[in-house]
């Protein structure tokens, strides 16, 4: 067997009191803390645990306060987040149905423009329809005021010239007695 030694124990500048327990092969020393035994530093312990949950339980509830505040304005922010969010969706469900109406209005002025532009080419080839008949008409009535107008002229010529020829007949074939025995012929008939 080997040479069993026993534990050495150093000594600080103050000895401190040590409870001696004898367990056969050697001495057994108790921790202690500022002088107190185990058992002791835990009673403390939860001694200051009660206090500390007695009288720290305020601290508790102005945590739990302030915890709650917290989640009171988080809470009304949501709120507010989601009342926004309501107000936008309303918002662009109005825009787009702006935007819907804004087409359905276009497209409506679109085909009403088309209706207007046909009713105005519509009139318009019924005005130059109208307006070549008139034109025309004006056209023919100038050409049969010409056509009189050269009917009469030919005719005041051929009445000049039938005149002119008669005189020259009646100047060559009566003499002075054929005027005579019409004059009295015409003298006779009155």
């Amino acid at each position: 067997m080997a040479n069993v030694s026993t534990p050495e124990v150093f000594a600080t500048d103050a000895p401190e009191a040590t409870v001696e327990v004898d367990a056969g092969a050697g001495k057994h020393i108790e921790p202690e803390l500022w002088g107190l035994a185990p058992f002791q530093v835990v009673s403390i312990a939860m001694l200051v645990l009660l206090l500390f949950a007695i009288f720290g339980a305020k601290v508790h509830k102005t945590i739990a306060r302030g915890l709650d505040g917290k989640i009171a304005a988080i809470k009304e922010q949501l709120e507010e987040a989601k009342q926004l969010r309501a107000e936008a969706e309303a918002l662009r469900k109005e825009y787009a149905d702006k935007i819907a109406g804004a087409e359905k209005d276009a497209e409506a002025m679109l085909v009403n423009a088309r209706h207007e532009a046909d009713a105005i080419l519509e009139k318009a080839e019924a005005d130059s329809k109208a307006m070549v008949e008139r034109r025309k008409r004006m056209a023919e009535d100038k050409i049969a005021a010409a056509e009189r107008e050269a009917v009469e002229d030919v005719r005041n010529r051929a009445v000049v010239a039938a005149t002119g020829a008669s005189r020259k007949l009646i100047a060559e074939r009566h003499d002075a007695e054929a005027d005579k025995a019409l004059a009295d012929k015409v003298i006779a008939s009155i």
